[in-house]
């Protein structure tokens, strides 16, 4: 499969800063891709080169099979952006906006009428259509924006915190929002979060940087994998496990085990090679009167895989 979005060794420069570091990944037809890192990490700054809107330095980027460089009004004809601020028109109306916007991506005029009450009504925002957007609430201009973005069914949607200012009701909608025009309409997804559990939810694989540079790629379960391999499970116990106990001794020698952590004096978690240690540990812990009150297994989370991979940075800086 061809991919929509493909990117290799792409570099940029805010003049003597190298804002995207080499950076390298690609997307597929239908796929949410999230695009994570702190402030400053370039994700913004990717978003606008794939546009068009900058010019790499150096490196070679295409989407949807064009260059950005050289054809990007063409491009922008087939994407939808929704940028860290609204930028909608405030001394227009909701529908005012959303009419000039359908004209300017060469909507006819029908289809942009009918697109324009159905976003209206999705979004819940029919009833302040005709008000200026001047007067609307941080979560409406967000919701507004949204709207804009989708307004001419773009091939591929660049996101840029779409949750933001939203409560959670809005918030739903939106995350179901984006898992329809995933799934259903194949439209790809390209989504700038800092909301690390949004983007477990909604993203098939993920682009994690730091400084313009890739620090890890793929979907979850590939970098749990690679990052954090095994299972974990956390074990209740009905008595205090005393530092230096012999079961907390027993459990870190048992052939499989990786890992323990003691999480307070009466739970523990593990981290084992395999499913098959659980119960093989359960069996001789049982045999020596460990009372056991619960055994729960857990995933490592993104959140887990995010702060491993910040934490591997900040000690990196530290020896620097």
């Amino acid at each position: 499969m061809e991919s929509v979005i493909r990117v290799d060794n792409l570099c940029y420069r805010y003049g003597k800063h190298l804002a995207v570091d080499h950076l390298s990944f690609d997307a597929q037809p239908g796929d949410v891709l999230g695009l994570l890192g702190p402030n400053g990490a370039g994700k913004t700054t990717t978003v606008r080169l794939l546009n068009g809107l900058l010019e790499p330095a150096s490196g070679q980027l295409r989407v949807l099979g064009m260059d950005p460089v050289t054809q990007g009004c063409d491009l922008r004809r087939h994407t939808g952006v929704l940028t860290e601020t609204p930028a909608l028109y405030e001394r227009l109306t909701a529908r005012q906006n959303l009419t000039f916007f359908g004209t300017m991506a060469g909507m006819d005029a029908a289809d942009r009428e009918s697109r324009i009450t159905e976003l209206l009504d999705f979004f819940d925002l029919s009833a302040r259509a005709g008000d200026r957007v001047a007067v609307y609430s941080k979560g409406m201009k967000q919701r507004l924006a949204l709207a804009r973005a989708l307004l001419h069914r773009p091939k591929i949607l660049f996101l840029d915190e779409p949750t933001s200012g939203l409560d959670p009701e809005a918030s739903q909608s939106v995350h179901d929002l984006i898992e329809t025009v995933s799934s259903q309409n194949g439209q790809t997804v390209l989504l700038c979060t800092h909301n690390l559990i949004e983007a477990e939810r909604l993203c098939d694989r993920l682009v994690i940087l730091d400084r313009g540079k890739l620090l890890a790629s793929g979907s979850l379960n590939e970098l749990r994998n690679q990052y954090a391999p095994g299972l974990w499970v956390n074990l209740g116990f009905l008595n205090p496990l005393p530092a230096g106990d012999g079961a907390l001794k027993e459990m870190a020698a048992f052939p499989g085990v990786l890992d323990i952590v003691p999480e307070s004096d009466q739970t523990v978690a593990l981290r084992v090679a395999e499913e098959a240690v659980i119960p093989a540990l359960v069996v001789r812990l049982v045999a020596q009167g460990a009372a056991l009150t619960s055994l729960v297994p857990r995933q490592v989370s993104l959140e887990d895989i995010y702060f491993h991979l910040r934490q591997g940075i900040s000690t990196l800086q530290e020896e620097v």
